[in-house]
């Protein structure tokens, strides 16, 4: 890995709260109950989206004085306004900041092609690779042991027990950020029926999401009713399923739901999509302040319950760069959006609320109810 470069100052800092160990290597794990908004730039076109553009290679990734960044996603797309999307802006900001020669994606069809698309960037020399999703944390891993002289963070990937040293997982406490959308439904429901829209249950972050949601929501309420439907179709269409996103959201609705929560990419979108085409009721998007990136759902969208993807991959390439690379497990933060054009719609009293319940999340006196360990 190339060590000479000067020091990049000056990378997206938000407003972020607190500071926590997490397991593997050292972590940090800031939370703040609204944060700033993040940059969503569209994709660039001229981007690869099978392979790398070797014709449009501004330098030779394997001389020892040129950077190039590579993202390769699981399977779905980059645009998908969510989880990949921002991953996607965190590698192309990086790059940015930090004077990459080359800053390309590829877009996996299948989970076969892991390990192939890994090697695309690895074989031209790349110096940092991106891989998002927890299911590819086994092709990341077995990767990292293939290229030593690469780093890898992995989005949404825990790292082993024994922590490899030029593998970062980049990982979320989604319970909370799940929670404190969960007290938001809660309090903005008159009908004392939410629901929540979620991705396939295989992965762990999908179900920390729903675990904190509900519980958020019973903490103000004990006697609401929550919808929480998971889409049926594992890795492969959990993510990228907006007709089926939009059915669930209408079956939730059909039943009383007048808040609903959208978490599993192109999936959630779906949901929140179908929900903003309803008069009256609130939406809540996931992983990013998709105010940005999700226009349909402006009608519905109160807030979003966010993972804070971007500043994650772009605070990891600068530590690669400068030789700090942490290994291990680093902690990205979570928090609510803004309420945008909604913020008068929201009482006084539940935005304290929203605070008291951050600063509990923080400091441990609140527990969220996810246990990693048995859920």
């Amino acid at each position: 890995m190339k060590r000479n470069m000067l020091l990049i100052t000056g990378l997206l800092l938000l407003a972020l709260l607190a500071v926590a160990c997490g397991g593997g290597g050292a972590a940090t794990e800031p939370t703040a109950a609204a944060v700033e908004e993040v940059a969503t730039e569209a994709p660039a076109e001229e981007v690869a989206t099978e392979a790398p553009a070797e014709e449009e290679a501004s330098g030779d990734c394997s001389a020892e004085d040129v950077l190039c960044i590579g993202l390769v996603t699981d399977v779905g797309e980059v645009d998908d306004k969510s989880f990949n999307q921002s991953a996607w802006e965190g590698a192309q900001q990086a790059a940015e900041a930090l004077g990459a020669a080359e800053v390309n994606f590829i877009e996996t069809a299948a989970a076969t092609d892991y390990a192939a698309n890994i090697a695309l960037f690895a074989d031209q020399g790349y110096d940092i690779i991106v891989t998002v999703g927890f299911a590819m944390g086994e092709a990341t891993l077995a990767a990292a042991a293939t290229y030593p002289d690469i780093d890898f963070i992995g989005v949404d990937q825990f790292g082993p027990e024994t922590p490899v040293a030029n593998v970062t997982g980049l990982v979320f406490n989604e319970d909370k950020a799940g929670f404190l959308a969960g007290v938001l439904a809660g309090s903005m429901s008159e009908s004392g029926v939410i629901a929540a829209i979620l991705g396939t249950d295989l992965v762990p972050a999908v179900r920390a999401f729903n675990i904190g949601y509900q519980n958020g929501a019973k903490s103000v309420n004990p006697d609401i009713e929550i919808i929480a439907t998971y889409h049926p179709g594992g890795f492969e269409t959990g993510f990228t399923s907006p007709e089926d996103g939009a059915t669930f959201a209408q079956q939730a609705i059909d039943q009383g739901a007048d808040v609903v929560f959208g978490a599993g990419g192109k999936t959630g979108n779906g949901a929140l999509i179908e929900t903003a085409a309803h008069e009256g009721l609130w939406c809540i998007g996931v992983d990013s302040d998709q105010w940005e990136t999700v226009p349909e759902a402006h009608a519905c969208l109160i807030s979003s319950a966010m993972k804070l993807i971007t500043p994650g991959v772009i605070d990891l390439a600068t530590m690669s760069v400068n030789g700090e690379f942490p290994g291990g497990n680093y902690f990205g933060a979570v928090g609510l959006a803004p309420f945008h054009d909604h913020a008068d719609a929201v009482p006084q009293e539940v935005k304290d609320l929203l605070d008291t319940t951050n600063t509990g999340l923080m400091d441990g006196s609140i527990s969220t109810g996810w246990d990693a360990a048995t859920d």
